[in-house]
This record gives structure tokens, C-alpha cells and sequence, in this order.
């Protein structure tokens, strides 16, 4: 430490600055370059010289831009926040493969403590000492000899000119190259540090902080729910948002592992290659029960507008959201909403976590209750079903069925066989949730009850070198995007709907499926006639007679 310390001894301004391109580009950007690689393998032709020229452009770009901020009183405290916010965006993109874009920005700040301290495990603290707090303790230590304020501009404005100059003839020499390699590998920008992170982060927070808000847009308020065939009991219907489920896992959907033994008997339909509308809960969420699609979806917008669950409660059906997992995104804020308390004395729950199971017990609880004005129902549970990475404490010790498991938080740690058997393990007590909730509903005596399940996005488990999930959807693997969608429909309920039982096992092979779908479908489910609902979306509207 004390040689690195003398070393940083009456550095000039300029020097400092280089230095600190050069460790961003050496160190910070590894996962960057990384890409390059990937992408570089796939051409037929590699000039050398060009790739030896791909870190000197960097840095020659970081040095001049990092020169904007290297003042006196603001060179330190800018760098030192810099190094540590871009230490955990790094250790991020390295190990899992996960980027920071908008949506993972939005996804982090709404992320609980409790979630957050998932992620904390020797690999990332060691991480976050060597590259986050080292560099910063041996920048705040630095003795940076500072001139007078017009040299000190004049030297800048040198400095700034000869990197331009460098990443100029750079870029002009090989202006061929750097195109072709850009045009056919779009996404390597979305791994730059710290550029990359902090666009997106000051894109966020001019979306949720500065921009005026939107006046806020009631949708549906002409709904109307009208019963199909005369009925002595009124609907409910279950739905049941999983979390970090992707389809390849699932019995349903030709997985050789027994992962869905517990639904099997109650001949679930299982419609294929479902795609999610994003793969990050903060966007996924909200966006599948909006009105909007996948390919307009603004999150700005879609929080200054009514969800179906808010159609569905203006159409008189009795609405209740119960949350096992990091919140509804504000689907739910406007009908009634229940969050589990994690502190529940409960063996199900430890402090920061609870087993679904809760869930279960939550809905048997509601439905304990008598009937409401004889209204049909909605009821929500919001699984934390498979969510990573600390997937080993999602399932009791009961569903541990593929062993050896990984019970650790650094995933990419684990050996293939260990990870795989432990997300195995989540998508069998998912299916064990969904079982208790079927037979809850067979149960109880005053409705026609139904199930829906839908996850929110997949997962990726080392494909690719990718782990959890996050990735820009453009560029986002079939492992985060395809989700499960299973529905359980008993006979009075489809007859009650006009629903064809012969004509829905044909649905389930349909092509171009996705949570673009939900919305109608839900309406649909009970029948709502409105403006806003789209007959060619609900999956069932051609089995309805």
C-alpha cells in the first residue's frame, strides 16, 4: 500500500486522468472486451491491427471525456463514486452477463433490501475491495498537483485535443473495419463502462423525476361484466404471476425432468412458446397487464393508466392482489392489495424471505370470507417463485428432490449439474403451489372457480455465459424470454363461459402467443364488454359460443 501511495505523489491532473481511462478500460471493461471477442470469432477476416487499436481508442475517448470532470474539489469525489457505482456494474457484467440498461436500472431502484442482500456473497464483497475501494482509497490518497486555473485549462485543453486527435485518426484509418464490426455487433456498446450504465441512469431518472407527469388516463370506465349462461354461482378466477420461471423447465413443455408431478392429474392446458413482454419484473410486470403491447410499451405511460385489474374492478368484479414478492409495480394501487409480511411469525418466513406456501394460506383465508354481492372475482398471488440467484432458499426441504443443489448466492460458482437441479427444484414447488391452490379452489363451495399461471420472464442458467436475467430484450436469450402459461378450466366454468373444451386444446399449439394477450383474455374470462377490450387478442374468444 505505501509504495502505491508513494507512487501517486505529485501526479498532475492530466496524468491522474489518463490513468483513470486506463483502468476503466483495462479493468471495467474485461466484460466488454469479452464481446469483442465473441464477435471478432465470427468473422471471415481479422486485421490484428485493428483489434490492437480497440483499447487505445478507449481509452484515447475515456481520458478526454473524464477531463470534463477533473477539477479541483471535483475530481476526487466524482471518480471515487464513479469507481464504486461502476466496481458493482462490472462484477455484474462479469460473472452473470447481466447489463445495465434502462430497465435494469428501473428494476435495481425498486429493488428491496432484501432482495439486494441476495447478491452479497464473498465473490462481489472481494470484488467490490479490489476494484471499488482499493482504487478509490488510492485516488483519495493521491497528492494531484493542481496549477494555477488558466495553465491548468490550457494543459486540459492540450490533453483533451491530442486524445481526440488519437481516437480520430483511429477511427479514420480504420473506418471500414470499426463499421462492418459495429453494424453486425449492436449490443458490445451496451457493455462500455461507465458510459453505458450512466446514460441509462440519467435517462431514468429524467423519466421518474424531472419530466412533468402525465395526466393520469382512466381506461375502461363503460365495463360491464355480463354472465354468458345463467349461473347460481358467481366466477373466480385465480391468477397466479410466477416469477423467474422459463418454459424450458417445465414438464409441459417436453423437459425430460419430472418438474410438474403434482398438476399432472388436473389436465392443465399449456399453451406454447409464450413470449414475455420484457425480462425484468419491473417491466414485464406492469407491462402484461397493461393495454399496451410489447412492441409500444412505455413505462412512463403505463403507470399513468388503468391496468385490466383496474377494468375488471370498473366492470364490478371484486379485486384482491396478494404479493409474496418484491410488489406489484403498481398494477395493484388502486384496488385492494396485500403485501406479506415477511416478519410473520410463520415457519414459512425468516425475516427477508417467505415460502409461497403463504400464499396458499392467504387465498384460503379470502375465500374463508363469505361472498361479496354475489360479484365475480379476481384474485391475484404474486409468486417469489424462482428468483435468483439464491434460488436454494425459494423451496422447502421437502421439494429437494434433484440433488446436489447449490445452496449459495455465487451461481456461477456451482457446477452445471448443481445449478440446474436447484432452479429444478423452484419450478417443482412452484408446481406443488399451484396444485394446493387448484385444491383450494375444489374446495370451497361458493364460486365456479379457475386458475390462470403466467411468469413474469425466464431465466438464463450459464447459456451462453449468461446468468439470472436483465438482458436487453433485443439481444435477450429464449431462456428469459419464453414463459410458462398453464390454465386450469373445469367443466361449469368453461360451460358457464360458452367455452368449447374440444376447441381449447386446439388453442394451445397457436402460433404468436404473449402477454400482449393477457389483458383480453382476462376480460374475456368474465365476459367484459367494453371499448378497450380486443376480441382478436383473447386467446378464448373463438371457443366462446
Amino acid at each position: 500500500m505505501l509504495t502505491g501511495l508513494q507512487v501517486l505523489k505529485s501526479l498532475s491532473v492530466n496524468r491522474v486522468t489518463f490513468l483513470l481511462a486506463l483502468f476503466f478500460v483495462m479493468v471495467f471493461n474485461l466484460p466488454f472486451f469479452a464481446v469483442v471477442k465473441r464477435g471478432l470469432e465470427h468473422q471471415a477476416h481479422i486485421d490484428p491491427l485493428f483489434v490492437a487499436t480497440i483499447p487505445v481508442f478507449l481509452v484515447a475517448i475515456l481520458a478526454a471525456l473524464f477531463s470534463l470532470f477533473s477539477f479541483r474539489y471535483l475530481l476526487k469525489p466524482f471518480f471515487i463514486v464513479l469507481i464504486l457505482l461502476s466496481s458493482s456494474v462490472f462484477f455484474a457484467a462479469f460473472k452473470y452477463g447481466v447489463v445495465f440498461d434502462t430497465g435494469m436500472i428501473e428494476n435495481t431502484f425498486e429493488t428491496n433490501s432484501s432482495e439486494a442482500m441476495t447478491y452479497l456473497n464473498w465473490a462481489s464483497i472481494l470484488n467490490f475491495v479490489l476494484t471499488g475501494l482499493l482504487p478509490s482509497l488510492l485516488l483519495l490518497k493521491a497528492d494531484i498537483a493542481y496549477r494555477p486555473f488558466g495553465k491548468e485549462l490550457l494543459r486540459k485543453l492540450y490533453f483533451i485535443v491530442g486524445n481526440v486527435l488519437v481516437a480520430g485518426a483511429i477511427a479514420f484509418i480504420f473506418m471500414q473495419n470499426y463499421a462492418s464490426f459495429l453494424r453486425n455487433n449492436m449490443e458490445i456498446k451496451r457493455y462500455l463502462v461507465p458510459s453505458y450504465f450512466v446514460g441509462s441512469a440519467i435517462k431514468y431518472i429524467d423519466q421518474h423525476y424531472l419530466q412533468a407527469p402525465l395526466v393520469y388516463k382512466q381506461l375502461g370506465l363503460d365495463a360491464k361484466a355480463e354472465p354468458i349462461a345463467p349461473q347460481s354461482k358467481p366466477q373466480l378466477l385465480v391468477m397466479v404471476v410466477g416469477e423467474t420461471a422459463r418454459a424450458m423447465n417445465f414438464q409441459y413443455y417436453g423437459y425430460q425432468r419430472a418438474t410438474n408431478p403434482y398438476t399432472q392429474q388436473y389436465n392443465l392446458l399449456a399453451f406454447d412458446d409464450v413470449q414475455s413482454c420484457g425480462t425484468a419484473t419491473a417491466v414485464s410486470l406492469p407491462c402484461m397487464f397493461s393495454r399496451m403491447n410489447h412492441s409500444d410499451y412505455d413505462g412512463r405511460r403505463a403507470r399513468a393508466q388503468d391496468t385490466v385489474v383496474d377494468v375488471l374492478d370498473h366492470a364490478g368484479i371484486n379485486v384482491s392482489w396478494f404479493d409474496n414478492d418484491s410488489g406489484c409495480k403498481g398494477v395493484c394501487d388502486r384496488v385492494s392489495n396485500t403485501v406479506i409480511d415477511v416478519n410473520m411469525d410463520s415457519a414459512l418466513c425468516d425475516g427477508k424471505f417467505c415460502k409461497d406456501q403463504v400464499l396458499v394460506d392467504a387465498l384460503k383465508q379470502a375465500l374463508a370470507q363469505p361472498a361479496k354481492d354475489n360479484s365475480n372475482r379476481l384474485i391475484v398471488l404474486h409468486l417469489i417463485g424462482s428468483h435468483g440467484p439464491t434460488y436454494y432458499l425459494r423451496y422447502p426441504a421437502e421439494q429437494q428432490q434433484f440433488m446436489p443443489d447449490c445452496p449459495r448466492s455465487d451461481i456461477q460458482n456451482c457446477s452445471r449439474e448443481q445449478l440446474m437441479n436447484t432452479y429444478d427444484n423452484t419450478i417443482l414447488y412452484t408446481d406443488y403451489i399451484l396444485s394446493q391452490v387448484i385444491s383450494t379452489l375444489q374446495a370451497q363451495q361458493q364460486y365456479q372457480p379457475a386458475m390462470m399461471y403466467m411468469s413474469d420472464h425466464g431465466e438464463s442458467l450459464g447459456e451462453k455465459g449468461l446468468y439470472l436475467h436483465g438482458t436487453p430484450y433485443n439481444f435477450a436469450p429464449k431462456e428469459q424470454t419464453t414463459v410458462p402459461w398453464l390454465v386450469w378450466l373445469p367443466n361449469d366454468f368453461a360451460s358457464a363461459n360458452g367455452l368449447q373444451s374440444q376447441c381449447l386444446r386446439g388453442l394451445t399449439a397457436q402460433q404468436g402467443i404473449s402477454h400482449d394477450n393477457l389483458f383480453d383474455t382476462l376480460l374475456g374470462m368474465f365476459n367484459v364488454h367494453s371499448q378497450v377490450y380486443q376480441a382478436d387478442k383473447d386467446l378464448f374468444a373463438h371457443c366462446r359460443s
